[in-house]
């Protein structure tokens, strides 16, 4: 069993950086592809940004490629995705989530183990 706790939430300027958190229980953290996606109020939940297990091979949606970057410190077993040039598009409930997939999957189903969220408010 995996428990995911995500931190870093808050309320940001446009132009604005934050950066979130992820921390893993269990002993196992290196054994998990992890992503981070995120919901918008009446929006279904959206695939930003995945990492395999050493960090070595990194995936973004389109919404994030440039402004966003996934990392992960496995001796911390803590994923961390930076928030950069935030958009008020970019406000949303993020999740990070673990998989056992090797493959840097887009799709929320594919993860079996998920945080409680993080709110991410950006104002105009």
């Amino acid at each position: 069993q995996v428990q995911l706790v995500d931190i870093g939430g808050g309320l940001v300027q446009a132009g604005g950086s934050l950066r979130l958190s992820c921390a893993s229980s269990g002993r196992s953290f290196t054994m998990y592809t992890m992503g981070w996606f995120r919901q918008a109020p009446g929006k279904e939940r959206e695939f930003v940004a995945a990492i395999n297990w050493s960090g070595g091979s990194t995936r973004y949606a389109d919404s994030a490629q440039g402004r966003f970057t996934i990392s992960r410190y496995n001796a911390k077993n803590t994923v961390y995705l930076q928030l950069n040039n935030l958009k008020p598009e970019d406000t949303a409930v993020y999740y990070c989530a673990a998989t056992w997939r090797v493959v840097l999957t887009t799709l929320a189903d594919d993860y079996a183990y998920w945080g409680q969220g993080t709110q991410v408010t950006v104002s105009s």
